[in-house]
């Protein structure tokens, strides 16, 4: 009985063993070489998700670099996954042949209270992605992020009022909680058109409390992720949600603001005004607008899409930002006098000025460079697709990852790439760079569609920041230690630098 046992498990493991084989022997069989670290049955799921001792960006570079920085095959489970590093090929995906990768990663979710993502921007796919990207662009336009400068510049004094506070305990200051409460003001405003008075309470405010619960990430978050990606149907069949209860608190929040606006004369003309006009406008048969009708799910959506979007990028940014200048004081003192000449010649700081600091322009585009927050690119191909110059052919559904992070660190694009030289950027440079490898935002028609903002954001946060302080390291803390969980790349939560104030 025993011996029948065995046979029938070693018989059961062997066929399972093999069943993985084949179909991890897809890339191979293509001539494309496959991503070291493959294991049965997971192939490299854990290297995205249970990383181990390296940063997902170590394993993506290590497979990046075995596929000669061109192509390299993963698997998510048993589903194919190609990696693209060549520029060419990575404008072809994004720009040239958009049609045949129109679409993200799908992620649509069937329980009640997932349903409210749905709606979200990044996850509409095909028809529904193109009509509500066209509603929403114009909210992006420089026109509107003009009519917000002055919104923005006022919760960038109140950071700088915050780091005063704060300095009078320690000159050490927390970066990654100090930007948080800065980028989480600017969202509450903008997006909400609320006063949160998150900087002047320390971040007890309600609202910070449940953004930091939606951002969290935890191991049960995390288990139910995976299972999503290695069962999406079987989550879908027993109804099992991703979306965190504080979520709720948003769409509440949301849905009364547009109440309070309905009848309302005064406009804030942030972006909860300006879709309200959109979603007016589709029910005015005289305007002229997109045949895609914007509901109140989509406003609030969207609304959510800005702190999901918004939030954790823009602080890490700063982080990043704030770090190499403070490693680098020459660079520091170089950007500190050319807002200063600014301020010389127009009194302020204006929003056409802010887009005139070529030097700022340069620093905030090298630590892009060198830090981008999102570390891949991914697009999912919607129709048979063969790679330019190769025989290989992506099949429909087949996912295409960009890894961001390698392409913008690799020497055959960028020399001394591990060296902070903002002058790469400068006008007078910016055709030494090879077009295709810098991708801190995407690129083609599902590139980030608050570029615009959230540049303005962090720029506007820097320059009030470097007019006012002295950034500079803590003695034998020069280095900057990164958060290597799942999620953006970010700085570790302790990680601090000293400011003094400038006469």
């Amino acid at each position: 009985m025993l011996v029948t046992f065995v046979l029938v498990v070693t018989a059961i493991v062997t066929a399972l063993y093999a069943y993985s084989r084949y179909h991890h022997n897809y890339w191979s069989a293509r001539g494309v070489p496959t991503a070291p670290n493959l294991l049965p049955f997971l192939g490299h799921l854990h290297t995205q998700i249970f990383c181990g001792k390296k940063a997902r960006w170590e394993h993506a570079d290590e497979a990046y670099y075995h596929g000669g920085s061109r192509l390299c095959g993963f698997y998510e489970q048993f589903k194919p996954v190609l990696m693209i590093g060549d520029p060419d090929i990575v404008k072809a995906v994004l720009i040239k042949d958009f049609d045949h990768f129109i679409n993200r990663r799908e992620t649509k979710m069937m329980s009640k209270r997932d349903k409210i993502f749905n709606g979200i921007l990044t996850v509409l796919t095909g028809d529904e992605w193109k009509g509500v990207r066209s509603l929403l662009s114009p909210i992006f336009t420089s026109g509107k992020m003009k009519g917000m400068f002055r919104l923005v510049e006022h919760k960038a004094e109140e950071l700088n009022a915050y780091i005063l506070r704060e300095m009078k305990a320690n000159s050490k200051i927390k970066i990654r909680k100090a930007f948080g409460l800065y980028s989480l003001e600017v969202i509450s405003s903008c997006a909400f058109g609320m006063e949160t008075n998150t900087l002047a309470d320390d971040g007890n405010s309600i609202f910070n409390q449940k953004v930091q619960a939606m951002s969290k990430i935890s191991t049960g978050r995390l288990l139910k992720f995976l299972f999503f990606m290695m069962c999406p149907k079987l989550c879908q069949a027993l109804q099992i949600n991703l979306t965190v209860p504080e979520t709720e608190f948003f769409k509440e929040v949301v849905e009364e603001a547009m109440r309070s606006r309905e009848n309302q004369q005064h406009k804030r003309g942030d972006f909860l005004d300006l879709m309200m006009e959109a979603r007016k406008d589709h029910n005015n048969p005289n305007a002229n607008t997109n045949k895609y009708t914007i509901t109140d799910q989509v406003v609030v959506s969207n609304s959510i899409l800005f702190i999901l979007a918004g939030f954790d990028t823009t602080a890490n940014t700063l982080c990043f930002v704030a770090h190499m200048l403070a490693q680098n004081p020459e660079e520091q003192q170089r950007l500190r006098q050319e807002l200063r000449d600014i301020i010389k010649d127009h009194g302020e700081l204006t929003y056409q000025s802010l887009l005139e600091a070529k030097f700022l322009d340069a620093v905030m585009n090298e630590t892009l460079r060198l830090h981008p927050t999102a570390i891949f690119t991914e697009r999912q191909c919607t129709k048979d697709y063969t790679i330019p110059g190769t025989n290989v052919t992506v099949r429909a559904k087949d996912m295409i990852m960009i890894p961001t992070w390698s392409i913008q660190r690799d020497e055959k694009y960028w020399p001394q790439p591990t060296k902070f030289r903002p002058d790469r950027f400068l006008p007078e440079n910016k055709d030494q760079i090879r077009s295709g490898t810098f991708l801190p935002f995407g690129l083609g028609p599902r590139n980030c569609i608050g570029m615009r903002f959230a540049l303005m954001e962090a720029k506007l946060a820097l320059a009030k920041m470097v007019l006012n302080f002295e950034l500079s390291c803590e003695p034998g803390k020069e280095e900057m230690e990164l958060d290597t969980s799942i999620g953006l790349m970010k700085t570790t939560e302790d990680c601090s630098l000293i400011f003094t104030p400038l006469e």
